[in-house]
Order: structure tokens, then C-alpha cells, then sequence
């Protein structure tokens, strides 16, 4: 479930929210313990699951653009609608599609955690066909957005890196690179003229502050992409980096306003 301080929850409802992605994730790492990697049962479930179901807000006026946005661990698409509802009322011609039951064990806390490369190869896949779907649509490529929040961050970055289309922009919110050692021969070319939108709180316990610096750090001298592009200039490509003082794993009202200067930026009407 994404924590939004701009519905002002207490300190209470942080930590209560803290327990149980820790439970979650628990249960997540026993469950996938004793499931046998190499079985039938278990490629079947790889195939079957590619697929994600997904929540859609359509647009209030002529559709024109699209945005992919991906929920974190423990959460489901319905954790951003209140988001999409509320940015819908000034992008009307935005349909939104949250997926669900994104699954993958590791998160992000630690520098050198262990990682899921089947499930995020997966996942990207299944993203994959999220944006195959909105162009068969009618919706062309630059005018599909995809973003996401905490490991659907780190899955935009993986997907938007790689994708053999060109989209109109990425947003990360509290997210890190994932697989930083493999990701640079999948890239491809159209990668350093992404907008991309990055928001992460200075007092994140979950996915480190560092864990987005460090990440940063290696986008730039290992993928030569511009990280700290001012927002008059996203739109040439590169990272727009926004720390927030005092955010923990969530976001607040000034990061969604920040988000929302660059959705209607990236995304702008068009007849």
C-alpha cells in the first residue's frame, strides 16, 4: 500500500504500514523457498502469471495518452487511483492502467539485497504488453507514459531502459536501479533521450535514500545519461532529481505536485 502524507497519516499508521510490508515480505520469501524452481508447476505459473490484471481509469475527454502505473510491494492498483482520479481532473484525455498482483520477492532496502531476475524479467514482459495493448489501441508510443512507485519504480526503470519503444517519459518514485550489472547491454539506444522523473524522500527507511544516489551515480557514469537535469530542460532527456527533506517510503503533496508539473509536461493535450 503506498502511505500518501498528503491524506496526513500519523505516525501510527506509518509504522503500522511498515509491519506489514515486513510481514509481507516474509511470507513472500517462505513461500518462494519451498516452491521448486525448475518444476512444471513452477514455468507454468511463469507463463500463466505474465499477464497482469490491471485497474483502468478512463479518460474524461478524447483519449490521447496513456499512463502505465506500477503499485510496490504488498499493494494493488487500487493503492493509486485516488492519485489518478485527482491528476484526471487536469489531464482529462489520460487513461490510467494500475496493474495488479505485481510479484516479485526482493525489495530494496540494502545496497547489495539479492534479486528476483526471473521475476523482474517477467514483470517487464508483462509491462511489455501493457504498452503493446495501448499502441494496437490506436495510442502511440510517445504518448504512453510509464512509471511507478517503490519496486514498480525499479520495474519502470528495468522496462523503460530496454523497451524497444520509445515512450514518453518515466516517472520513479522511492525506486533504485535493479540489476545494475546486466541492464547496460539490454539498454537500448533511445535511453538517454528519455524524460524521466525522479522523486525519493531523504528519510526513506525501506528503500534507502543512498540506494537512489548510489543508482543515480551508476546511470551516470556507466550509461552516460544526464542526472540532474532541470525541469525546463526534461523534455531533451535525462533524470529530473527531486529530494524530498523528511519524506519516509511514501509521497506528500509536494512531490504529486511536482509529478503532476511533469505528467502535464511530457503529456500534454493533443486533438
Amino acid at each position: 500500500m503506498v502511505l500518501i502524507r498528503s491524506l496526513r497519516g500519523s505516525p501510527k499508521l506509518i509504522l503500522y504500514a511498515l509491519l506489514l510490508l515486513a510481514a509481507y515480505q516474509i511470507w513472500h520469501w517462505s513461500r518462494d523457498s519451498h516452491r521448486p524452481s525448475n518444476s512444471a508447476a513452477h514455468k507454468a505459473h511463469i507463463h500463466m502469471s505474465a499477464a497482469l490484471k490491471v485497474l483502468t481509469v478512463t479518460p474524461r475527454a478524447k483519449h490521447t495518452a496513456t499512463i502505465i502505473f506500477v503499485h510496490g510491494l504488498g499493494d494493488t492498483g487500487y493503492g493509486w487511483k485516488p492519485v489518478a482520479d485527482m491528476f484526471s481532473a487536469e489531464m482529462q484525455h489520460v487513461k490510467w492502467v494500475l496493474p495488479h498482483a505485481f510479484d516479485i520477492y526482493e525489495f530494496g532496502g540494502a545496497i547489495n539485497a539479492r534479486e528476483d531476475e526471473e521475476g523482474m524479467l517477467k514483470t517487464v514482459y508483462a509491462l511489455n504488453q501493457l504498452i503493446t495493448a495501448e499502441v494496437d489501441a490506436g495510442i502511440p508510443a510517445d504518448r504512453i507514459l510509464l512509471g511507478g512507485f517503490s519496486q514498480g519504480a525499479a520495474m519502470t526503470l528495468l522496462t523503460g531502459l530496454t523497451t524497444e519503444r520509445r515512450l514518453a517519459g518515466l516517472t520513479v518514485l522511492s525506486g533504485w536501479l535493479p540489476l545494475r550489472l546486466k541492464i547496460k547491454a539490454m539498454m537500448n539506444d533511445h535511453a538517454k533521450k528519455l524524460p524521466i522523473f525522479w522523486g525519493h524522500g531523504k528519510a526513506d527507511p525501506i528503500v534507502r535514500f543512498d540506494r537512489a544516489t548510489l543508482s543515480l551515480e551508476h546511470i551516470k557514469t556507466q550509461f552516460g545519461l544526464n542526472v540532474s537535469v532541470p525541469p525546463e530542460k526534461v523534455l531533451e532527456g535525462g533524470i529530473e532529481f527531486h529530494a524530498y527533506d523528511g519524506l519516509p517510503h511514501s509521497v506528500d503533496d509536494k512531490e504529486l505536485e511536482d509529478l503532476k508539473t511533469f505528467l502535464q509536461k511530457v503529456l500534454p493535450p493533443r486533438d
